[in-house]
């Protein structure tokens, strides 16, 4: 892809961006105790996985999953030739369909993880995608 034409202050805001939802998605304000109940946990367990300290960590890593996210999406939206705040949407929106709701399957019709996670990990991302879609194109 020569010649794309990446905004990477875009990417880094919208990898920031899809960070923070997952932080109010996952939150008691969103669905942590329905995601704590399909992932088998308790609260006293994620207080204790929060002592035993190691999110800073996890939260990089995560944050750099999240920057690589967006640079594809960003490589999407060029390609595509999206330049408004809806065709960001839109790209954010087919890629989630296309490679992250079939794929994310799996979970549930191999490993018998509950529907319900599907959803909640589901609607994250798709959530998070179309606003990074948005960002992505709007800010070019």
């Amino acid at each position: 892809m020569q010649g794309a034409q990446i905004h990477y202050p875009a990417v880094f805001v919208a990898a920031a961006v899809h960070m923070a939802i997952g932080f109010l998605w996952y939150s008691p304000i969103g669905f942590a105790k329905i995601w704590m109940a399909a992932v088998g946990k308790t609260e006293a367990d994620m207080k204790e996985a929060c002592k035993r300290g190691g999110l800073w960590k996890t939260y990089g890593i995560y944050f750099s999953a999240l920057l690589l996210l967006s640079t594809v999406l960003a490589y999407f939206i060029d390609y595509t030739g999206a330049d408004s705040m809806a065709d960001g949407i839109g790209v954010g929106a087919w890629a989630w369909l296309g490679f992250v709701a079939t794929t994310s399957l799996g979970g549930v019709l191999f490993e018998k993880r509950p529907f319900r996670l599907y959803l909640i990990n589901g609607g994250y991302a798709l959530v998070g995608m179309v606003i990074s879609g948005a960002i992505l194109a709007s800010w070019r």
